[in-house]
C-alpha cells in the first residue's frame, strides 16, 4: 500500500505543494529584499533623485530669487540662451582643461607611487599612512593651506625661489598665465591619495607567481609590468580614471577657496559659473539649465566609458 492510498483511507488530504497561502517563495524573498534595501534607497531618492528631478523641471522655468509673481514655464528658452552664452562655454572649456589636466598627471603620479608602495620597503606602513593624508583633509582646508603656499609675500614657494636665487617669485593665483596651472597642481596633489589606494589594491591582486615566472624567462621590469601587471590593473585604472574625471569636472570647493574663479574668469569652472548665476544673480532657472547640460555631458562620458568596457570584454 502506497502513502497516497494510506492518506485516502485515513481521510486526510495531502498537503499541497509549495508554501501555504498560495504564495511562492521567490516572491516572499523579493519582498524581504526590498525591505532590506529600503533604508538605503529612501535617502538616495530624497537627497539625490528628488533634487535632480526638481532641478530638471526648474530648468524649464524662469525662476528667480526675490520675485513676487509666480514662476512661469518657459520651455526650452533657457537652453536657447545657453547656446549663445559665450561665458558659459568658456567656463566649459576651462572645466575640460582642468579635468584633463588634473586627471592624467594624477593617474601617472599615483601609479608610480602605488608601484613604489607595493615594494617591500622599510617603514612601508608609515609611507602608506603619509600618502593618504591629503585624502583625510577637507577641500576647504586644502585650499587655505595652498593659498598660504602660493602667498606672493611670505609663501613657501616664493621664499624657496628667492633662496635659490631664481628670482623674486610671483603672484601665482592672480596671474593670468599662472592661475590655472597653479590650481591644477593643487588638484593633482589633493586627488592622488584615492587614486593611489585604488591602484595599490589592484597591484596587490597580481599573483607573485606570474612575476617570478616572467623573471625566470628573462623578462625585464618594463616587460613584466606590460605583460603581467597591467592586464590585471587595467580595469581598476579605467574605473578610477573615469571617476576622477567626473569628480574633477564637478569640482567646486577647492577652486572656490583658491581663486573664486579669477583672475578674469581664467579658473571659472562650470560649477562656479552656475553657482554665480544662481546665488549672485538669482537666476535659478538659468543655473538649473547649466546643471542639466553638465549632467548630460557626464552621462555621455559614462556611456562611452561603459560601452568601451563592455566592448572590450572587461565586465566578465
Amino acid at each position: 500500500m502506497t502513502l497516497a492510498d494510506a492518506t485516502v483511507r485515513s481521510g486526510k488530504k495531502s498537503p499541497p505543494d509549495g508554501p501555504p497561502g498560495g504564495q511562492s517563495r521567490p516572491a516572499n524573498r523579493n519582498v524581504g529584499a526590498w525591505f532590506l534595501v529600503l533604508p538605503a534607497l529612501i535617502p538616495i531618492l530624497v537627497l539625490s533623485v528628488g533634487p535632480l528631478l526638481y532641478g530638471i523641471a526648474l530648468a524649464f522655468t524662469d525662476a528667480q530669487s526675490g520675485r513676487t509673481r509666480a514662476t512661469q514655464w518657459v520651455g526650452g528658452l533657457n537652453f536657447q540662451d545657453l547656446l549663445h552664452d559665450t561665458l558659459f562655454w568658456d567656463s566649459f572649456r576651462i572645466g575640460l582643461l582642468w579635468a584633463v589636466g588634473v586627471t592624467v598627471p594624477q593617474f601617472v603620479l599615483a601609479l608610480g607611487l602605488a608601484l613604489l608602495l607595493n615594494q617591500k620597503l622599510r617603514l612601508r606602513w608609515l609611507a602608506r599612512a603619509l600618502a593618504i593624508i591629503p585624502w583625510a583633509m577637507p577641500e576647504v582646508v586644502v585650499g587655505i593651506m595652498w593659498r598660504l603656499v602660493y602667498n606672493p609675500d611670505a609663501g613657501v614657494l616664493n621664499e624657496t625661489i628667492r633662496d635659490l636665487g631664481l628670482g623674486d617669485g610671483r603672484d601665482w593665483l592672480t596671474g593670468l598665465a599662472t592661475a590655472l596651472p597653479a590650481v591644477i597642481v593643487v588638484g593633482i596633489w589633493a586627488g592622488m591619495p584615492q587614486t593611489t589606494v585604488a591602484l595599490l589594491a589592484g597591484l596587490q591582486n597580481t599573483p607573485h607567481e606570474l612575476h617570478e615566472a616572467a623573471a625566470l624567462d628573462g623578462a625585464g621590469a618594463w616587460r613584466r609590468f606590460r605583460t603581467v601587471t597591467w592586464p590585471v590593473l587595467r580595469p581598476v585604472a579605467l574605473a578610477i580614471t573615469a571617476l576622477n574625471f567626473i569628480w574633477n569636472f564637478n569640482s567646486f570647493a577647492l577652486v572656490y577657496v583658491l581663486t573664486n574663479g579669477g583672475p578674469g574668469g581664467r579658473t571659472r569652472l562650470p560649477m562656479l559659473f552656475a553657482y554665480e548665476e544662481a546665488f549672485h544673480y538669482g537666476q535659478f532657472g538659468y543655473a538649473a539649465a547649466m546643471g542639466c547640460v553638465m549632467v548630460a555631458v557626464i552621462s555621455v562620458i559614462l556611456a562611452v566609458y561603459l560601452a568601451g568596457r563592455i566592448g572590450g570584454g572587461e565586465d566578465r
